[in-house]
């Protein structure tokens, strides 16, 4: 290779470390915020002498495995019938219908005051049944959950009341998980979303910065939603979109991280990777819908650079693609120097990898006393899959740029704990076809050639770094290759799925 060659590839490679190390060096900030407010908790101006009135939405698309554990809880909510409305907004083209359609006679039958809406044409997805159940919403406040969500019974008594500030438009409560420790990949998925749940959205709630509703386990102030416009369908992330405009008008939001409402992680690969390309994709297009209004707006100059950071976070995705592209050139051609190692490979190494563990150990210490310590041995495994998700979570973010319009594909649900609950059941979700899946294979053998280089080549400090990268595509692509044969092997013929969203999928059995 000719020496402007080489320049060209160090610059490049100089530039996405910048960028890497730039993401990081957030994390640091993130976790200052942290330490500084951990101890300060919000607390509601009073309390309401007399409760207001709550409606209860509950968007629900082919989730029958979940369904009856959602209106167990719902049913069970420490609060007055005669304040609180229900509605099942239901977009099911399923069984799910039917037994939706029946629990909410059952619950009519206790006294409760429920609506039971179900739409044929999942018009604007999620978004559009939520917006359409505005137009008969009772409630002076809006709580919504998913499907799998399972709320204590004091949930709306231990949130309500921070609606006495009249400044107060949202109250957002912490996932939980159910499933956390049902296989390795839930347990690195807990890892990982913990970091945004913990440590995120505390930081900036305490400090007073753009914070999002996290789409279900929060409440909403009905004029708020009427003031930012509604639910708007034109992105994928339509709760990050309206906690936007709602924070731009002025209204505050409050985040609970003690308030934990427990959910289902995806169990199988291509469930998470579905969940993961929606969100990605939704965040950058709420990034270029919003954030010129931010900046555009009166907002301070460090909330405004904090709300950028948010918003694209996600193009963290695209300098891990490049870093695929950069890494044989930079690693293996003559341009390793005392320099490289000082100012490029020292930095990344402090910001991208020293402050990101710091991280992701700091939000597990902040939920039990020892849970940073039971987290290290998962350090490299949790961040290999960042690494082995960035070509579908790349993906997601090239789509948005250029516009691409998708589906809202709900994440599938399946009400399992346990290997011994699952092995008694027999789920069905259709994955989509996606050339994805064999890029991940290729970078397997891709890493694996060089892994070998290195070694023949005795640059042993290449070693751990070229080990994530390979461990996280092995991991990623072996799960849905594995889904797939599973498929094949043990639940041959099975009918597939219908309905609109599921369209051009392959069916993939969980087992």
């Amino acid at each position: 290779m000719i020496e402007w060659e080489k320049l060209l590839w160090f610059t490049s490679y100089i530039i996405v470390s910048a960028g890497l190390s730039a993401f990081g060096a957030h994390k640091v900030k993130v976790l200052y915020t942290y330490w500084k407010h951990r101890k300060n908790r919000p607390q509601p101006l009073r309390e309401y002498a007399e409760l207001p009135s709550v409606t209860i939405q509950l968007p629900i698309f082919n989730e029958a495995d979940v369904l009856e554990q959602l209106v167990t809880s719902i049913s069970a909510l420490d609060y007055p019938k005669d304040r609180l409305q229900i509605q099942f907004l239901d977009d099911s083209t399923d069984d799910t219908a039917q037994a939706c359609e029946q629990f909410a006679k059952e619950l009519r039958q206790q006294g409760f005051d429920v609506e039971y809406r179900h739409r044929t044409n999942r018009q604007g997805f999620k978004a559009g049944a939520l917006d359409a159940g505005m137009a008969t919403v009772k409630g002076e406040f809006i709580c919504i959950f998913d499907a799998d969500f399972q709320p204590a019974p004091d949930y709306l008594k231990q949130t309500i009341h921070y609606f006495t500030d009249p400044q107060v438009g949202i109250v957002q409560a912490r996932w939980g998980h159910n499933n956390l420790h049902f296989s390795l990949l839930t347990r690195l998925q807990g890892i990982l979303l913990d970091g945004h749940l913990m440590m995120e959205q505390t930081s900036r709630s305490r400090q007073g910065e753009f914070c999002n509703f996290n789409g279900t386990a929060g409440l909403w102030r009905r004029r708020v939603i009427d003031e930012a416009g509604g639910w708007k369908h034109d992105t994928l992330t339509e709760d990050l979109d309206l906690s936007y405009r709602a924070q731009l008008l002025g209204w505050r939001f409050i985040y609970l991280n003690d308030v934990v409402v427990p959910a289902e992680l995806p169990p199988d690969m291509d469930g998470f990777k579905s969940q993961q390309h929606r969100w990605t994709k939704g965040s950058i297009q709420v990034c270029k819908k919003v954030l010129g209004r931010v900046w555009r707006s009166d907002e301070p100059f460090m909330k405004k650079v904090e709300a950028t950071a948010h918003l694209t976070s996600n193009f963290a995705n695209l300098l891990t693609l490049c870093t695929l592209v950069l890494l044989y050139p930079v690693d293996f051609l003559p341009v390793n120097s005392w320099q490289k190692a000082v100012f490029i490979d020292l930095p990344v190494f402090l910001f991208a990898t020293v402050a990101v563990i710091a991280f992701y150990l700091t939000a597990q210490g902040a939920q039990t006393r020892w849970g940073w310590l039971k987290t290290i041995p998962y350090i490299p495994l949790f961040m290999g899959l960042g690494i082995g998700m960035s070509i579908n979570n790349g993906r997601a973010v090239i789509e948005a740029l250029l516009g691409q319009e998708s589906d809202f594909v709900r994440t599938p649900k399946y009400g399992v704990n346990s290997k011994a609950q699952a092995s008694k059941k027999s789920f069905h979700y259709k994955a989509g076809k996606s050339l994805c899946l064999w890029i991940e294979v290729a970078l397997v053998g891709y890493f694996a050639h060089l892994f070998w280089l290195a070694i023949e080549r005795e640059q042993w400090g290449s070693l751990p770094f070229l080990a994530l990268f390979l461990f996280g595509f092995l991991f990623v692509s072996l799960g849905s290759l594995l889904k797939r044969f599973s498929m094949t092997i043990l639940a041959p013929g099975t009918p597939p799925a219908t309905g609109p969203a599921q369209e051009e999928e392959a069916e993939v059995v969980v087992a």
